[in-house]
């Protein structure tokens, strides 16, 4: 089984995740029992795609797929032919992309309606022949997208761990233990990808000794959450972590609150983020789901964004949990579609993580509450591996 996915066309604000459009396809292919079988998909602008449809079909106007199978009724000698080639699928990203503005839908959800369109049409369904065949291959249709949404994903959403209240515990008595760089230790041998510290101005868990030692014997990746205040910045520069995260810090909080009004700080965020980028030092901000905060991101350079997920997680009711989650979904797609690589995190438990998992432009999850309080009780190994078990388990297409 293969399927084979190529691009022509240039349009700079348009990126494609191929490998996700690849397993939603061999998914639909298993699921029709076709598994065995090759197809090929080319995705074209509207001009390539009207060029289609006036050499094959007499129709001098773009549309948004069309199907070619490998052999049709027309070609018998094609037909005899022992090749398990299903035929070709073009899709026009110009057309799919108004579509899914027009629709309230993701640009990916809707290039994913149109290859299960195509397939279809390959497998020798056709709206065309009759109305009852349109409302036969419609119900099938939405039966193949409800399944595949059930359980999709792209490539494993990864698991980073916040220390941060490990070092919480340890000041609380003004000693030694718990070491959080101990603990970050241990949550790597568990499969964490990464390890997240916040380094506040006030030194209330992570202080100064924590980070210097975490950067010298963290195996992974090192995510330096900070504000931007000078002091901070100048840690950060010499300490050169694999990655910083901007966030916003309120001396009275418990916790981080919200995101951070990047609209409302953009000369200081900007300089910021222009510092560690002559130190090497790639920077995320973290931002509530809001488009206004996504596109002031990509405007002033960030690399990253991670999308706060708290509201997300303190929702009390499913009208208001379903709505946060739209907000997330729609944001970190609009952050893709720009160009930011996109991380997620806040409040996340092991009740509500899956679902920001399964989210396909989602590459890594910020986690450390949780997993801290469910390791007084299992131990910090068995704590990270349950949870890695569900952005695992969330995130892969059976």
């Amino acid at each position: 089984m293969s399927v084979h996915l190529t691009t022509h066309f240039n349009i700079p604000s348009v990126r494609i995740n191929k490998k996700l459009l690849q397993r939603r396809t061999t998914w639909l292919m298993r699921q029709n029992s076709v598994a065995d079988h090759e197809v090929s998909i080319l995705l074209v602008n509207d001009e390539e795609i009207s060029w289609f449809n006036s050499h094959y079909r007499d129709k001098q106007e773009p549309t948004n797929v069309l199907s070619f199978p490998f052999a049709d009724d027309k070609d018998l000698a094609l037909s005899t032919l022992r090749v398990n080639e299903l035929g070709d699928i073009i899709i026009s990203v110009e057309t799919a992309l108004r579509e899914a503005n027009k629709l309230k839908v993701s640009f990916n959800d809707r290039l994913t309606w149109l290859i299960t369109h195509g397939l279809l049409h390959l497998l020798g369904h056709d709206h065309e022949r009759s109305e009852e065949d349109a409302h036969a291959m419609w119900d099938l249709e939405n039966k193949l997208i409800n399944q595949l949404q059930s359980s999709r994903s792209t490539q494993m959403t990864q698991l980073a761990i916040n220390v941060d209240h490990v070092a919480t515990v340890r000041n609380a008595r003004g000693i030694r233990e718990p070491d959080p760089v101990a603990a970050a230790a241990i949550c790597e041998l568990a499969g964490a990808a990464g390890i997240v510290v916040h380094l506040r101005e006030d030194r209330r868990h992570i202080n100064d000794r924590d980070v210097r030692l975490l950067r010298e014997t963290i195996k992974t990746r090192m995510n330096l959450e900070m504000g931007a205040n000078k002091e901070i910045i100048e840690i950060a520069l010499g300490l050169k972590p694999d990655m910083v995260t901007l966030v916003p810090e309120k001396r009275k909080e418990l916790t981080t609150e919200g995101g951070l009004n990047v609209t409302g700080q953009k000369k200081k965020l900007e300089k910021t983020i222009n510092s560690m980028d002559k130190a090497g030092i790639p920077v995320s901000l973290f931002i509530d789901p809001e488009s206004k905060q996504v596109k002031a991101a990509h405007a002033i350079g960030a690399t990253f964004v991670e999308i706060h997920t708290g509201r997300y997680c303190d929702a009390t009711s499913e009208e208001e949990r379903e709505n946060e989650y739209r907000l997330i979904s729609a944001a970190a797609e609009e952050a893709y579609q720009m160009g930011l690589r996109v991380n997620a995190g806040h409040g996340l438990d092991y009740q509500n993580t899956a679902r920001i998992a399964a989210l396909d432009t989602i590459e890594e999850l910020s986690i450390g509450h949780a997993i801290i309080a469910r390791s007084i009780f299992v131990g910090l190994d068995q704590a990270v591996r349950e949870m890695r078990a569900i952005v695992r388990d969330a995130s892969t297409i059976f």
